[in-house]
């Protein structure tokens, strides 16, 4: 199973690279390119949001595991902590964010990365976040203005945020996290060496190029919906059926989505109500990173007390 994984993301980093280059040199050279940020909103809550979408079943497996026999209590804990996140990045945005962005890094490396490693240490945990900030540096290093305006869309209006933000680029962080990030792919690439570990380097320069040529909300949009949301769903379509693919598959879109389509009404429905006090662009970049960091923060969680308690 494992290797057959890693052979089908070798071939998806592959195509995904190709496919990245070609569309970011087409756009770049197309003037007065965008897409609409609705319809980045509309792939990340169809493509992106359902490689969490069998959170539930993963519950239950949770809940067999602790002998509790009351799902409620699951879907009761996900909704509290998704609605808490909310709550609390009203009240404190700015080290909202910074929480989110650090979770992001270390989530968006492991998910990534760990089907090519076998030993769990907290050297390699390290090595994870260093590979994922990458996905929040690359877009600060070459679109910073245009960063900063999407967090200030966020609510966050600490001067001393926007200060430090300022001490980050002028003083080279951004290039050393970049290259911090850039030892962290050479290090897992090398070590325990294999040809399916191009993937490493097939999806690092993905984000670099995307980032380099688009803005952060496409590129971030590209990265995370045909990308990581679809190297996460291969893995849960593996966990299925091991023995046939396209079955699994099967199962899986039809078991995404009655919570993919869910999650999708409500954000819809939140984007109406907030369109009554932001413009449309505003509240699209809420719905899209506040909700994020919402499905996020639980998903986290599940994922690290599954795997805690099967071991």
């Amino acid at each position: 199973m494992i290797n057959e994984i890693k052979k089908i993301n070798l071939n998806h980093s592959f195509i995904f690279f190709l496919l990245s280059a070609i569309f970011s040199l087409i756009t770049f050279k197309t003037d007065n390119f965008s897409i609409s940020p609705l319809i980045c909103l509309l792939l990340i809550l169809t493509i992106g949001v359902s490689h969490g979408s069998l959170d539930h079943i993963k519950g239950k497996k949770l809940l067999n595991i602790l002998n509790i026999k009351k799902i409620s209590i699951f879907y009761f804990s996900y909704v509290f902590i998704a609605i808490s996140v909310i709550v609390i990045w009203t009240v404190i945005p700015s080290i909202s964010l910074i929480i989110f962005l650090i979770i992001a890094s270390f989530h968006f490396g492991k998910e990534d990365t760990q089907f090519l490693i076998n030993e769990n240490s907290y050297l390699n945990q390290l090595l994870f976040f260093f590979k994922g900030v990458l996905i929040i540096f690359a877009p600060m290093f070459f679109h910073f203005n245009e960063t900063v305006v999407i967090f200030k869309f966020l609510l966050v209006d600490n001067e001393i945020f926007y200060l430090t933000l300022g001490f980050i680029e002028n003083n080279k962080i951004l290039p050393l996290g970049i290259i911090l990030s850039t030892l962290s792919s050479i290090y897992l690439f090398l070590k325990e060496f294999e040809i399916k570990k191009l993937t490493i380097f097939l999806d690092y320069f993905s984000i670099i190029i995307l980032n380099y040529y688009l803005s952060p909300l496409i590129a971030f949009t590209i990265y995370f919906c045909f990308l990581h949301s679809i190297r996460h769903s291969i893995t849960l379509v593996y966990e299925i059926d091991k023995n046939d693919f396209n079955n699994g598959l099967k199962i899986f879109v039809k078991k995404s989505l009655p919570l993919t389509a869910l999650t999708a009404i409500l954000c819809l429905i939140a984007l109406y109500l907030l369109n009554n006090s932001y413009d449309l662009n505003s509240s699209i970049l809420k719905i899209i990173f506040i909700g994020l960091a919402s499905l996020t923060f639980p998903h986290i969680l599940l994922e690290y007390f599954l795997e805690k308690n099967e071991k």
